[in-house]
């Protein structure tokens, strides 16, 4: 099977859509797959992996996006020669989807990560509102209409589509995580490497340090602990246009001694972050299927989050952690206290969440998105056989 996989940026950027992406092209080609990218940017760039075809943009800022409205032809010619596409974003590349995949007969998928109408408050707050109840609701639905399987990844994330007017059918498949690093024995990070000693309870935070993350009311959160409990640490694992805020946060908080900025850490070592660590903190209510929150549970970690899609539909409060209402600093830091105070509570929810982890195996989302995949197939299958259609893909295959 020939695959697309369809996103405004890829690599060098980071975030959970990328990671997605990579992971699910090598678990499908490790099943035989052929599986391409299709993206914007520096076409100069050396990627690791085979397949991935940009196409030029201009670049917004030092966001790690690239602006463009059209593929490149050779990204054209490939494109129409997949059996199914796979969109991750769905405003560029959803609609360059409709434009060059639809006429073709081109089964496409469309996955949707991420809460938009939150990002663009976080990052476009006068326009926040508009992008939340009024692009979104006039866009999505019709979007949704337009191509030929939605996903969400959790029951929340299809909860909130509902309510932006999306009303076709919605699958639930969660992102897949690939726990096999954390199903062997890990070597955990040297706790004194960061300041840390055995008798301090290590909070970690795994991900972007951006506005959508929500990390000044994780810090104010700790800043109130930690004069309680002076064993208390945070240690906040990533980068992003956050970081000197935070870090000036930290500083008029007192606080400096007992926070650490690791910075951006190899994807490979994560695993030994998370092994030294107690409890993964999040404070973010943006996430659709949180990876770094799936991985810490792999890990072993309870987790301390705030009741959200994404969150609630991958952590059990009291169970495999705590959760509380939003902009609850109160509750929050409570729970933050009890899970510092009450060592055996803490190992019992690590323990579970370490169970609870394996329903987010790769293993078992890929091959329900690969039964998703099929299915689009066999569905196009008698839409094919009309004459404008097959000659369009005859014509795509004399010009290959």
């Amino acid at each position: 099977m020939r695959i697309g996989m369809l996103a405004d940026v890829y690599k060098p950027h980071v975030s959970g859509i990328t990671n997605y992406i990579e992971l699910n092209k090598k678990w499908l080609e490790d099943k035989g797959h052929d599986v391409f990218v299709f993206t914007f940017g520096d076409e100069t760039y050396q990627d690791e992996e085979g397949n991935v075809i940009r196409s030029p943009g201009l670049p917004l800022l030092d966001t790690g996006y690239y602006l463009g409205f059209r593929y490149s032809s050779e990204a054209i010619r490939l494109l129409r020669m997949m059996d199914v596409v796979h969109v991750h974003h769905p405003f560029l590349s959803g609609s360059l989807s409709l434009r060059y995949c639809r006429p073709r007969g081109i089964p496409i998928i469309f996955t949707n990560h991420t809460r938009y109408d939150l990002y663009a408050r976080a990052y476009l707050p006068v326009l926040g509102e508009l992008v939340g109840d009024s692009a979104l609701e006039a866009y999505l639905p019709v979007f949704c209409r337009s191509v030929d399987m939605v996903i969400s990844p959790s029951n929340g994330m299809r909860d909130v589509l509902r309510k932006l007017g999306v009303t076709v059918e919605i699958k639930v498949i969660p992102n897949g995580v690939d726990l096999t690093a954390f199903r062997q024995p890990i070597i955990a990070a040297d706790r004194s490497d960061l300041g840390f000693d055995a008798h301090n309870v290590v909070f970690i935070y795994v991900g972007r340090l951006g506005p959508e993350k929500n990390l000044p009311f994780l810090i104010r959160c700790f800043a109130g602990v930690v004069q309680a409990f002076p064993q208390a640490r945070l240690l906040l694992v990533g980068d992003g246009p956050e970081r000197k805020s935070l870090q000036e946060t930290v500083e008029r908080n007192g606080i400096a001694p007992y926070v650490c900025f690791a910075g951006m850490v190899p994807y490979e070592k994560v695993c030994r972050f998370l092994k030294m660590a107690d409890v993964f903190a999040t404070a973010s209510v943006t996430e659709v299927h949180p990876l770094s929150v799936i991985e810490a549970m792999a890990a072993g970690l309870p987790v301390l989050g705030i009741h959200s899609p994404g969150i609630s539909d991958s952590v059990i409060d009291g169970v495999s952690g705590f959760l509380v209402g939003e902009e609850d600093m109160a509750a929050y830091a409570a729970k933050m206290a009890r899970l510092i105070s009450e060592k055996e509570e803490r190992l019992r929810m690590g323990k579970r969440a370490q169970q609870e982890s394996e329903r987010f195996s790769i293993d078992y989302t890929g091959e329900k998105m690969l039964e998703v995949y099929q299915s689009a197939i066999k569905g196009k299958a008698q839409k094919r056989r009309s004459l404008s259609v097959r000659f369009r893909r005859l014509l795509d295959r004399i010009r290959s």
